[in-house]
């Protein structure tokens, strides 16, 4: 297929090349001004409103990847992937605030001890499917934030209810992590360390048995693949995801609290995959940027429109819509999950696959 789309006399002589992320000078060059777009230019606007929304738009992208694995190329169904990035969330605090661990160590502990716990609720795989695996996901999140983490784990060290995070506590070496730009960089060094992470591990051969149980898990059986050993690996790499992602986010937060982990998060990221495109990591990216800005564009534009006496004098509900812009926020998540099992259900990722083609054969229609 890569091939298909590689410009006229530009092919492949090795195996290497056929596999590169990058493989034409074109997309060496798109690809160039993207980072300098991302370390420099987004920077360089000096809003930190922009970098607060990108930095969003990041700690979606990194909850969401552990989903799309789970989902999207290993088959496995998930509605409780929130409590696993509470647990890596949980973890890294606690180590830094009652042992001084370092952030990059606790980073580390945070992804391995979320990963654990993910494979200790990916057990029930290995037996049951569809409904029953959905029910053993939501009491994953349950169990972990609602009973273990609200009345033991926030109570460490004589606590109430919440880890607070002084200033100065996050850093890496001398680098202390306390704006909103740090977060930012911090987001980033992330966020393409798990994509390139992701991308490699799904071209080896663990990649390919997850994607041979998702179509069919009898066949693959068939053929030699152990079926429970990849789950149970599938769970792990999407819990050491999702410690990521929570180690990530208290960086962004004056306090960890459960409340920051509710099942909604879990919903909203399939939510995530489902509008950015199922199987593809492009569509965890696709998916997280439509989910964050358009609630944010629908915000401003609300803003906007209180700000003439006319229209809101004509349409008096404007303001009460800005007031509890948290309902209408659901209601446009719902609507869009809707909308685009309706008219676009292979997602954003497919679209963008379509537009690269029609770029690559252009001026040919075909």
């Amino acid at each position: 297929m890569s091939v298909m789309r590689l410009p006229s006399g530009v092919y492949h002589e090795t195996y290497v090349q056929d596999h590169a992320w990058w493989q034409t000078r074109f997309v060496w060059v798109r690809m160039l001004i993207l980072f300098l777009l991302l370390f420099v230019g987004i920077p360089g606007l000096g809003n930190l409103y922009i970098v607060s929304v990108a930095n969003i738009v990041g700690y979606t992208i990194l909850s969401a990847l552990g989903v799309q694995l789970l989902i999207g190329f290993a088959g496995q169904v998930t509605l409780g992937h929130a409590a696993f990035i509470a647990v890596g969330a949980y973890t890294s605090a606690i180590a830094m605030l009652q042992f001084n661990i370092p952030y990059p160590v606790s980073l580390i502990l945070a992804a391995l001890f979320a990963g654990v716990w993910s494979v200790l609720f990916g057990l029930p795989s290995a037996r049951v499917k569809g409904f029953y695996l959905i029910m053993t996901t939501m009491a994953a999140q349950f169990i972990t934030v609602d009973f273990v983490i609200a009345q033991y784990v926030s109570r460490i060290g004589g606590r109430g209810h919440y880890f607070s995070l002084p200033p100065g506590t996050i850093s890496v070496g001398p680098w202390v992590i306390d704006s909103e730009l740090s977060t930012y960089y911090l987001m980033l060094i992330l966020v393409i360390g798990s994509i390139l992470f992701m991308g490699n591990l799904l071209r080896t051969r663990i990649g390919r048995a997850w994607i041979a149980i998702r179509d069919n898990d009898i066949a693959a059986e068939v053929l030699g693949v152990n079926i429970v050993r990849y789950k149970l690996l599938a769970y792990f790499v999407a819990g050491v995801l999702a410690g990521l992602a929570g180690a990530f986010w208290i960086t962004s937060l004056y306090f960890v609290s459960p409340e920051h982990f509710q099942w909604s998060w879990s919903l909203w990221l399939v939510g995530v995959i489902l509008i950015g495109g199922v199987g593809s990591i492009y569509g965890v990216i696709y998916g997280a940027m439509f989910m964050t800005l358009v609630p944010e564009a629908l915000k401003a534009l609300l803003f906007l429109l209180t700000q003439s006496p006319e229209l809101v004098a004509l349409f008096p509900f404007i303001p009460q819509l800005l007031d509890k812009f948290l309902f209408v926020k659901e209601a446009t998540f719902g609507l869009a999950i809707v909308l685009f099992l309706l008219y676009e259900p292979k997602g954003l990722a497919y679209r963008w696959w379509q537009i690269k083609n029609y770029i690559h054969l252009w001026p040919f229609s075909y």
